[in-house]
């Protein structure tokens, strides 16, 4: 039940060590329940000493019956925008989330803290969805998770609209929208809340959403009087990195050479690229697995528990891999091939750094991935107006990935922010890229590719411009053709980086539909070949080492630690504590501690529960359930 009027406690009280029951804070510990005051809640169920950015705005504005529309980034502390209300209102707080794993960590997450949350989903035994659902009749449960169709399906709406509601949650409320990179119709039909649930503030929450998208999601839920609260989307604990395709394996293995024994997710457009990845990265001595829709049941489960396990794990996956993943310790996001959407990136290279430590983002593109991404949307069945804006994110998509400007700038605008500065974070700021004047070597590209009819590939486009007498070549007697060798002066890979940067252009495109052909598009060739339009190129140099950054994992693939003096043996007992009791109670380690509150603990060494009780994210249910053990793990590390 809901948190009732109560005076708030003003310090941490000392608590009793004593173990309490299984999600129910102990009694010296004050129940949440005799509280109102949502400062004191966040201090003393939260362990957080106060609100960051929106946080306490949106919080009180929904306190007061508000109905609100948050943005925050990943990591950004969303969640306790709705929970901290959800404690303090009257009644039973309804969560609507869309994936299994995301409610299933979450509500480990909120029992880890004292309370009482439960949900109800497709995988649960009938006998714990019994259990839950007599806990939310009998006004037991603080929080309520749930997917959108089991809200409105089995009855489910009709007996909540019978008992005590404190609000509504809409989580990954992007889902809503049709302007959005994961839209689920079943969104749509939560409009209907407004009118069940008339005097019941709600709260929508994403991480990702440009400003059309935002207005689609206020308009599609019922909510034209809600508050936005908008945070900074600027992630500056990650660093963004993007290339083109050269050598697509040995620029990946390259990459995940220097982040050995950390947990990251590498991004593939289908699931057949999936599989042959995850097995060469397996072959290299790397531990990977397979996620995408195709998997049967048992096969996605499986994977998802090695990768909320706290194993250091490479998670090899499309984008059914994707909404929700808690876990905070990914050190990396790669993509194989390029999204669709700046918001479709930005959504997934979010999941790494969660837990604010640095991390990296690494995009492989090629000309192959622009030409397939037209040819996909020319052939999609959306309604015109709707392909009129995919088409413009895919074109702001390819412009980012060729810019030699600030890419964190540049994908933020596409949110409607700005920076004041170059982030300092991303490759372009790190490298800042040389850019010449390629009129004259499009104008060659584009001559080769007419006068070769239009049918032939980048390879033979490229060996006719550099002259080589190869056996197509010869058998098409293109070699006397006038622009036969005029390229000879540039190798085979500078010739690659025209071609691509011109299909980005969209001067070429590739008949991706028949046998890969280049052909012109008129109107931005024409102007190009008449010498009406200059072309600034950006110059491609061979893929470098990165620069040694703070994102750089060590040999046992922790990040160095944004805290000075932590003793590396003292946070791995911690560590080994934390993992052995993530196992005991079957549930991912990270929702009892997360790394960064065990370096807090390793560096300050608490002598007592009182101290250990001041570190941020040690709440009373935590200090009373593994206060004395984490103190014991201390004194063993100690003597």
């Amino acid at each position: 039940m809901g948190v009732q009027a109560g005076a708030g406690l003003q310090t941490k009280p000392k608590v009793d060590a004593t173990l309490p029951t299984r999600h129910v804070l102990p009694m010296d510990a004050g129940p949440i329940t005799q509280q109102r005051d949502p400062t004191e809640i966040l201090r003393r169920v939260f362990g957080f000493p106060e609100f960051r950015g929106l946080q306490e705005q949106a919080v009180q504005h929904v306190l007061a019956g508000g109905d609100a529309l948050v943005l925050m980034p990943t990591g950004g502390g969303k969640s306790l925008c709705y929970q901290i209300p959800a404690l303090c209102r009257p009644g039973t707080a309804i969560v609507i989330s869309p994936l299994i794993a995301l409610m299933d960590d979450q509500v480990a997450a909120l029992r880890q803290a004292g309370i009482a949350a439960g949900a109800l989903h497709s995988e649960l035994d009938p006998t714990e969805a019994r259990d839950v659902t007599r806990d939310l009749i009998q006004g037991n449960l603080d929080l309520l998770y749930v997917s959108p169709e089991r809200l409105l399906s089995n009855g489910t709406l009709d007996r909540l609209t019978r008992l005590p509601i404190a609000l509504i949650a809409i989580d990954e409320a992007h889902c809503v929208s049709q302007w959005g990179h994961e839209f689920r119709p079943e969104y749509r039909l939560l409009a209907c809340l407004a009118e069940h649930f008339p005097n019941v503030p709600r709260i929508a929450l994403t991480a990702t959403a440009d400003p059309r998208t935002r207005d689609d999601i206020l308009h599609a839920l019922n909510m034209p009087d809600a508050k936005v609260f908008l945070a900074s989307f600027h992630r500056p604990n990650l660093h963004i990195t993007a290339q083109p395709k050269i050598g697509e394996t040995a620029q990946l293995l390259d990459f995940l050479s220097r982040h050995k024994g950390a947990c990251g997710i590498v991004y593939c457009a289908s699931r057949a690229k999936t599989e042959r990845t995850a097995e060469r990265l397996r072959e290299k001595g790397f531990s990977a697995v397979t996620f995408h829709a195709g998997l049967a049941p048992a096969e996605k489960r499986e994977g998802l528990m090695r990768f909320r396990s706290g194993e250091a794990v490479i998670m090899v996956a499309t984008i059914a891999f994707g909404m929700g993943i808690d876990r905070p310790d990914v050190r990396f996001v790669v993509h194989l091939d390029m999204p669709d959407s700046p918001e479709a990136f930005y959504q997934q290279i979010g999941r790494a750094g969660r837990d604010g430590d640095p991390s990296e983002t690494f995009l492989l593109y090629g000309g192959e991935d622009i030409a397939r991404s037209r040819h996909w949307l020319m052939q999609s069945a959306a309604p015109e107006q709707q392909k009129h804006v995919m088409r413009a994110r895919l074109e702001t998509m390819i412009s980012l990935t060729e810019t030699v400007e600030c890419r964190t700038e540049r994908l933020l605008t596409c949110f409607g922010e700005n920076l004041p500065e170059p982030c300092g974070h991303c490759d372009n700021c790190a490298a800042p890229p040389t850019t010449y004047d390629g009129t004259t070597e499009a104008q060659k590209i584009l001559s080769a590719v007419y006068r070769t009819d239009q049918i032939f590939g980048a390879l033979h486009i490229i060996a006719v411009l550099r002259g080589e007498k190869t056996e197509p070549v010869l058998r098409h007697h293109h070699d006397r053709l006038p622009v036969f060798g005029i390229g000879a002066d540039h190798a085979a890979p500078f010739w690659r980086g025209v071609i691509r940067q011109l299909i980005a252009l969209g001067a070429l495109d590739i008949d991706t539909a028949g046998h890969g052909g280049l052909y012109l598009v008129a109107n931005p060739a024409r102007p190009i070949l008449r010498g009406e339009e200059r072309v600034m190129l950006r110059l491609d140099s061979a893929p470098r080492p990165e620069r040694r950054t703070r994102t750089e994992t060590k040999r046992d693939g922790h990040v160095p630690s944004m805290v000075q003096d932590v003793p590396p043996a003292l946070f791995e007992a911690l560590r080994a504590w934390r993992a052995e009791q993530a196992r005991s109670q079957r549930i991912p380690p990270y929702v009892i501690f997360h790394d960064s509150v065990l370096r807090d603990i390793a560096a300050t060494r608490p002598s007592d529960l009182d101290d250990l009780g001041q570190i941020k994210g040690v709440g009373a249910s935590k200090l009373a359930r593994y206060g004395r053990s984490v103190l014991s793990v201390l004194a063993t590390s100690a003597s």
